[in-house]
């Protein structure tokens, strides 16, 4: 069972908002849509299907006042995930006056208030030092950072942000080193530009492969450079005692996020992202609109809407903590485990067959591959396999290689399916090299 809370805040299934309040005594911008409280149910399915219809529709979360539990469940959950992970103290409210976390709807959104919120702090700092400096002047010399096998979402963060990105070459794994950014950053400070963001990634998209963090990270510090891991599919593998230095050196970030609907068995849109100064978030986006002031501003529970893009949200945390008391630590673990083992079968199917080779280790869920030859042969593949509509798979390219990508991170995922798929990806590539063709 996850770690108890040590404030010990019980979290009623009735007070999705403020506890002496109906909801026709509830009069800000819209109705509250259901009501819990004296409701009877005939069967355990009724109780269910009532609970799950509430909190989909559930319009709540501009504020604590409005939504106590859905604040004081998320601020727990994210406690119980970060302690999952062991990530360091400073990240966690219970243990930091600092840090803490919010679910957001993506990694998108997260990395992109990562990068809002460190284009805030240089400006703010710059200007200190300097008053004649207008902000746009600063814009134009700021410069941000990631791997050529980030996602996407990061390059479109610096887009939406109005400043420059530098994508960096990775080396044979698929890394950026410390050497690599360190000679970037240089180069930049020469041209008088500013450094003053990096995205790093634990689990690349396109073939997993990670950052280097326990290099990077010191040279960020060195450098006053917000560093941002995007850890999205990775990160949930962290809470096997035996993944957790995937994590290695996220003591240096300033924030980090997660997406437990990715392989922690968690619906999306679940995005967990924590951050070491809440003030600097909350810093950088606070608008005290009247109507919204409150007796409980300031206090230890967040204002969760100066921490993100919307203005409203909706109840994540619940099903979070639905699947965190259903399954334990130890059921996830287990379950990760298995699609680890499925994803090594895989691998070993792969290189019994001498038409195929593997493209980038297997380090988690999946299995990057390829026929041996030109693209052609393995875009071919791809197009026999999907059309064919048994099994589905994605392809990626990187450095020109086009390649295949299996991944397992299905509960329902079992050795039958896995010898299944690799039997209709084999009669595909008969079609294109019959097995006695010597390649």
């Amino acid at each position: 069972m996850p770690p108890k809370w040590r404030y010990g805040w019980e979290i009623l299934p009735h007070s999705a908002h403020s506890p002496d309040l109906a909801p026709s005594d509830f009069h800000l911008f819209g109705p509250l849509k259901r009501h819990l409280g004296g409701m009877a149910f005939e069967t355990e399915d009724d109780l269910i299907s009532e609970l799950r219809n509430w909190f989909d529709n559930l319009d709540v979360d501009f504020f604590r006042v409005s939504n106590p539990a859905g604040t004081e469940l998320e601020v727990v959950m994210m406690d119980w995930l970060g302690k999952m992970l062991q990530l360091p103290k400073e990240f966690l409210f219970s243990e930091s006056d600092k840090g803490g976390g919010i679910i957001q709807s993506s990694s998108s959104e997260s990395g992109l208030m990562a990068l809002l919120c460190a284009r805030t702090q240089i400006i703010a700092k710059l200007r200190e030092d300097n008053s004649e400096l207008t902000k746009g002047q600063i814009i134009d010399k700021l410069v941000a950072y990631c791997s050529e096998e980030a996602h996407s979402c990061i390059e479109r963060s610096a887009l939406i942000g109005l400043v420059t990105i530098r994508i960096l070459q990775t080396d044979e794994n698929g890394s950026i080193s410390g050497a690599t950014l360190e000679a970037a950053v240089k180069e930049d400070i020469a041209k008088g530009l500013i450094p003053f963001y990096m995205g790093a990634c634990v689990g690349t998209t396109t073939r997993c492969t990670f950052d280097n963090l326990k290099e990077i990270g010191p040279l960020c510090v060195t450098y006053n450079i917000w560093l941002h891991v995007d850890a999205a599919y990775a990160g949930s593998a962290c809470i096997c005692p035996e993944f957790r230095y995937l994590l290695d050196g996220v003591e240096y970030a300033k924030s980090l996020a997660i997406n437990p609907h990715k392989w922690l068995q968690v619906n999306h849109d679940s995005t967990c992202m924590w951050v070491k100064d809440k003030e600097l978030i909350e810093g950088a986006y606070h608008i005290d609109y009247y109507i919204l002031r409150h007796k409980s501003q300031g206090q230890k529970m967040p204002d969760y809407r100066h921490w993100q893009i919307p203005f409203g949200r909706r109840f994540r945390s619940l099903k979070l903590w639905f699947v965190l008391r259903s399954f334990g630590v130890s059921g996830l673990q287990a379950q990760l485990r298995k699609d680890i083992s499925l994803a090594k079968m895989f691998e070993k199917l792969v290189r019994s067959d001498p038409r195929f080779e593997i493209v980038a280790e297997v380090v988690l869920g999946l299995v990057c591959f390829r026929l041996k030859g030109d693209n052609s042969q393995s875009e071919l593949l791809n197009k026999l396999v999907n059309d064919d509509r048994r099994i589905h798979i994605t392809p990626s390219k990187v450095k020109d290689t086009f390649f295949l990508r299996f991944a397992i991170c299905a509960k329902s995922t079992q050795e039958t399916d896995v010898t299944f798929a690799w039997k209709v990806i084999e009669e595909m590539a008969d079609k294109i090299f019959p097995r006695e063709t010597e390649l």
